[in-house]
């Protein structure tokens, strides 16, 4: 059974970004105080941030006695271009909403709910005031959107560089739960995942096209939102924690990418199967008619959809929003730890910062 959306689903990326005029003042023409004047009043607040933006540092609840904690960032023509071969632009609410998908998925891949966002924003002179202002719409709507009403933005920093760059730290709470480790796989336990696989991309590889945004179908056209506005499953990581989940991580660089990372955390084999891989590629199908390419390989290698990879002992039901995939093995002698599919060696594909 797939996974519930959100209550507030994200506007529509695929849609025609909104123009900005051309005597749109820029950050050049404003001071900090006053473009900090204008970020504020866009952010949501809530209980877990006691002590908000406004002083040297932000001060939070951290009620369970243990905080999460982790970082991610953001650079432009790194990570997200202004303009895509496709005619598509981002938006500031784009890069808002993707930065805090990305963060909230960390601490929900432990089995935690995140309670606090910090964020660094550095950008040229010459970035639109109204981009900015897009950018806190797009942070507030994706914290809110994605059901996590009671996270919110305790503080940050503006900077002033060549290029647009993203850093966010988020913090999140256990609720006493015990954290759920990359390192617990055991042999005989069934692999699942949360969420999507290989739209997000697929919208990449349409963005990255000569495909214009206005020759695209509804269908296709969503696969963008999927890359620009992930959508993880965010409910699902404390309730896999609740429901004996043995390891979990987000999947961020490819399925076999993190499955390997997860396969060799536990000193185990994960292999999927062949055909629970195919039905996620399925769906891709058009997409990939379209582009003339293979849809399986963005099943196995992409991974800005943000779901979850978890292991759950054998003969439980799998909690709600998660599907079967595959088993753990244990690792022979003649084989290391890592990743199989119908029990047979496959190439590691993915994201890798350094190596791609």
């Amino acid at each position: 059974m797939p996974p519930k959306q959100p209550s507030e689903a994200p506007k529509q990326s695929s849609e025609a970004p909104k123009q900005l005029s051309e005597d749109c003042p820029t950050v050049a023409d404003l001071s900090e105080s006053e473009l900090l004047a204008l970020i504020f009043p866009r952010l949501n607040s809530s209980p877990s941030v006691l002590l908000g933006p406004g002083d040297d540092a932000a001060m939070v609840a951290a009620t369970d006695g243990r905080t999460l904690i982790s970082i991610d960032t953001q650079t432009q023509d790194q990570d997200f271009r202004l303009e895509w071969n496709n005619g598509y632009r981002t938006t500031g609410y784009d890069v808002g909403w993707k930065s805090a998908a990305q963060n909230l998925s960390d601490i929900n891949a432990m089995g935690g709910t995140a309670t606090s966002l910090v964020v660094s924003l550095t950008m040229p002179p010459a970035t639109p005031v109204q981009w900015v202002e897009d950018f806190a719409d797009g942070l507030t709507a994706g914290i809110i959107g994605l059901g996590v009403p009671d996270c919110s933005v305790a503080g940050g920093d503006l900077g002033r560089g060549r290029e647009i760059a993203v850093t966010v730290a988020v913090v999140g709470t256990l609720a006493g739960q015990t954290p759920v480790l990359r390192s617990g796989a055991r042999p005989g336990d069934v692999v699942a995942v949360a969420g999507t696989l290989g739209r997000a991309a697929a919208g990449l590889a349409l963005l990255e096209s000569d495909v214009t945004v206005t020759d695209l179908s509804d269908e296709q056209r969503a696969l963008l939102d999927s890359q620009c506005r992930p959508l993880p499953p965010l409910a699902a990581g404390p309730l896999a924690a609740r429901s004996g989940a043995t390891a979990m991580m987000d999947i961020s660089d490819g399925l076999l990418r993190d499955g390997g990372r997860l396969a060799a955390a536990s000193d185990v084999i994960l292999d999927f199967d062949a055909v629970a891989l195919k039905a996620h590629a399925l769906p891709l199908e058009p997409a990939a008619a379209l582009l003339g390419v293979d849809s399986m390989p963005w099943v196995l290698g992409g991974g800005e959809d943000h779901g979850l990879l978890a292991t759950f002992p054998a003969g439980i039901q799998l909690p709600q929003g998660f599907t079967a995939i595959g088993s753990v093995q244990a690792v022979v002698q003649s084989h290391g730890s890592g990743v199989r599919i119908a029990g047979q060696a496959a190439d590691t594909v993915g994201w890798d910062h350094f190596a791609d």
